[in-house]
C-alpha cells in the first residue's frame, strides 16, 4: 500500500456578523463569533516518496525523494512547491562527476563570483544513511566542508545529481543522499558535458525552468 504524508496549511476563518436585539439573532451572532476563532487545516496529501520533475533548459529529470530522509524530503517539497528553484542555474558541472544547482544567487549574473555560496539562510541536519549510495542519478545535498561544518549539515537548497558513480563513490558516508533519478539520466549526461569555465560554470547557462510534483 502506498504511504502518504500531509502538509498542513493553517487558515484562519473570519466571518462578518450582524447585530440584532432578538435572542435568536444573538445566538447566531455568538455562533458566528465562535467560528471567527476557529482554525481550519488545509491538508495537502503527498506520497511518502514523492516524485518531482526537474524541468531544465536541456530536458527533464524525474527524481524520487526517499521516505527515510524526511528532513531533506520535506524541505525539497516545500521549496519546490513555492517555486523557489525556478530560474536557478546548474552553476557547477563536472563531466565524469556530478552537476550541482539550487543556489538562488545563480539567478543574478552580477553575483557570478558568489555562485555556490547562496541558500535560504538555514541548513538541514545530516541524514547520512548506509543504504543510500552515490549511484548514477543519486540526488544529494551539497554542504560546506568538514572543517567548517563538522556535523556535515546540508545546504538548505543546494543539491547535486551524480553523473559518474565510480568517481562519486568517495562521497558515500559523507553527504546526505535523499533521492534518485527515475528518468533523465541522459539529461544529466547532457548537462555534465556542456562547455564550462575554469570554475566549472557552464559557458552557456543551463537553467532550471521549474520543479514540480509529477502527475
Amino acid at each position: 500500500m502506498k504511504k502518504y504524508f500531509k502538509i498542513l496549511a493553517v487558515l484562519a476563518l473570519a466571518f462578518g456578523v450582524s447585530a440584532c436585539k432578538c435572542s435568536s439573532d444573538k445566538q447566531e451572532d455568538a455562533a458566528a463569533a465562535t467560528e471567527q476563532s476557529e482554525v481550519m487545516e488545509s491538508e495537502i496529501t503527498i506520497p511518502a516518496e514523492p516524485v518531482f520533475e526537474i524541468i531544465t533548459s536541456l530536458g527533464t529529470i524525474k527524481v524520487k525523494l526517499y521516505e527515510d530522509t524526511p528532513l531533506h524530503r520535506d524541505n525539497f517539497v516545500k521549496l519546490a512547491r513555492s517555486g523557489y528553484f525556478n530560474g536557478m542555474l546548474f552553476h557547477r558541472v563536472i563531466n565524469g562527476f556530478m552537476i550541482q544547482g539550487g543556489d538562488p544567487l545563480s539567478k543574478d549574473e552580477s553575483q557570478r563570483e558568489m555562485w555556490g555560496t547562496g541558500g535560504p539562510g538555514y541548513t538541514i541536519p545530516a541524514e547520512i544513511l548506509p543504504n543510500h549510495s552515490h549511484k548514477k542519478g543519486a540526488l544529494a545535498a551539497a554542504r560546506r566542508g568538514d572543517a567548517a561544518n563538522p556535523a556535515r549539515e546540508s545546504s538548505g537548497s543546494q543539491f547535486y545529481l551524480v553523473q559518474d558513480e565510480g568517481n562519486c563513490a568517495q562521497l558515500d558516508g559523507a553527504y546526505t543522499v535523499f533521492g534518485e533519478t527515475l528518468e533523465g539520466l541522459d539529461v544529466i549526461d547532457k548537462i555534465a558535458a556542456v562547455d564550462r569555465d575554469r570554475r566549472d560554470r557552464p559557458n552557456t547557462p543551463v537553467r532550471i525552468v521549474s520543479v514540480k510534483l509529477a502527475e
